[in-house]
């Protein structure tokens, strides 16, 4: 993500990741989603019916499983006349517990332990209501965005399980790459660009059926409205899909256009080879910055364009190089406007004489939990991160750094990496030794 008020076949999952046969793997993995929900006039509220079958990719028995519904996280539980944005009900395939964690962690115990390799399912019916406001979850005018709208498994892993708390200034959204298909019944008058490849079916008189597959992603988001779109494909071959509220400014939709054609085939080249076959752009003039997706992202466009190469970076460095973003959020922000420094070619030789560290224990790579705490601080991930990363390529060359990334990414692909992990990838490439360094730049 990108505010505002900042200015602007791979590996197989389970070895990239780590999900291995040990007790301590992440877990439940290999998930798919089955959705069907029906809108209605105007795309403000969704309801319909979820299916989620997974898989227990650890050695202990998987007794209970918990759904993350991050769209509760601003309204938390809600009041009797406004509940909560997502709502879960008619549970079936386990027994759901009170929601918790301000109403976006919804235990679900299963029927009997779920052995090492063993799948199982478990549907639901849900009902989403788009908040009044702009923002990731929200709407800009008749134009409504549904991002992390839909109940995704949260994580358990060596730590447990990760039931961190939403917070809206960052990101704490952690999961495991799945599949989805999403079926999405709407009135033939809104435009619905989704995550993964989309395809439309008639339905009922004056409806159409926007369908959404995607393969290996972490979440799968969609937008609404009468949108004017169009379509561009990169010399690599990604259909880039652009949905634009006809009030935007037509120079900044052309200008994010480009961006994202010539970004898309220049960070293939970079980290790998951008692997979903299209990418939509979703853009309105009062959206605060830029949200990222995989497959999907929204941009607020002036005349001069918006954060389109920073969101598309974010495809590779939170997308498909996965991380939990709310322990070590570095590890998608920085890296992507690290990359879009470079695709701007700015000059980071000076880049750290606007950084002011608020203590001497604030740390580059410290948790959303600091960052909340410490208010007008959380810049410092999008501005001494990027500086971190080029000193860092001044370390070890511009060659050995190019390497670094691609064969970083190529190890964790649709997988999950962390602070640790890129610290012995850099490592293993230089005869220096840099602990000295990681100190120098608070990367702990």
């Amino acid at each position: 993500m990108l505010v505002t008020a900042l200015g602007g076949s791979m590996s197989d999952a389970g070895v990239a990741s780590g999900q291995g046969r040990s007790t301590t793997a992440a877990t439940p993995d290999r998930a798919r989603y089955d959705v069907d929900l029906r809108s209605d006039a105007d795309g403000a509220h969704w309801t319909g019916r979820q299916r989620v079958s997974f898989r227990n990719g650890s050695d202990r028995p998987l007794r209970e499983v918990y759904l993350r519904l991050w769209g509760n996280g601003e309204d938390r539980c809600g009041t009797p006349a406004a509940p909560s944005p997502v709502t879960v009900t008619t549970m079936r395939g386990g027994t759901p517990d009170p929601l918790s964690v301000n109403c976006t962690a919804l235990r679900v115990a299963l029927p009997k332990p779920l052995a090492r390799d063993q799948r199982t399912s478990i549907a639901f019916d849900v009902s989403i209501t788009v908040p009044d406001r702009t923002a990731r979850f929200g709407h800009d005018g008749a134009s409504r965005f549904l991002g992390n709208a839909l109940p995704v498994l949260a994580v358990h892993d060596a730590k447990g399980w990760h039931l961190d708390p939403y917070v809206s200034a960052g990101e704490s959204f952690y999961a495991l790459a799945a599949d989805f298909r999403v079926r999405l019944d709407h009135p033939s008058s809104l435009k619905v660009p989704t995550t993964g490849r989309t395809g439309t079916l008639p339905g009922r008189a004056g409806r159409t059926v926007t369908v959404g597959v995607a393969e290996r992603v972490r979440d799968f988001a969609w937008a609404a409205g009468r949108f004017r779109t169009a379509t561009d494909t990169t010399p690599g071959g990604v259909l880039v899909k652009s949905y634009w509220a006809p009030d935007t400014p037509a120079a900044g939709v052309r200008g994010n256009r480009a961006d994202a054609v010539a970004a898309l085939d220049r960070f293939g080249r970079e980290f790998g080879r951008y692997p979903y076959g299209e990418i939509d752009l979703v853009m309105t003039s009062r959206f605060g910055g830029g949200m990222e997706y995989p497959g999907l992202v929204v941009l607020g466009t002036t005349e001069e364009g918006g954060a389109a190469v920073h969101e598309v970076a974010h495809q590779w460095w939170y997308g498909i190089v996965g991380n939990d973003e709310y322990s070590a959020p570095w590890l998608d922000e920085s890296f992507a406007q690290y990359a879009n420094g470079r695709f701007y070619g700015w000059d980071t030789r000076d880049c750290w004489s606007d950084v002011q560290w608020p203590d001497a224990g604030a740390a580059l790579t410290g948790s959303m939990a600091y960052w909340s705490q410490h208010p007008g601080t959380y810049h410092l991930v999008y501005t001494a991160g990027p500086c971190a990363l080029a000193d860092l390529e001044r370390e070890l060359g511009s060659g050995t750094m190019a390497r670094l990334l691609k064969r970083y990414a190529r190890d964790h692909w649709y997988g999950v990496s962390t602070t640790a992990d890129f610290r012995r990838a850099a490592q293993s490439l230089t005869d220096k030794d840099l602990a000295p360094f990681w100190k120098a730049h608070r990367i702990r």
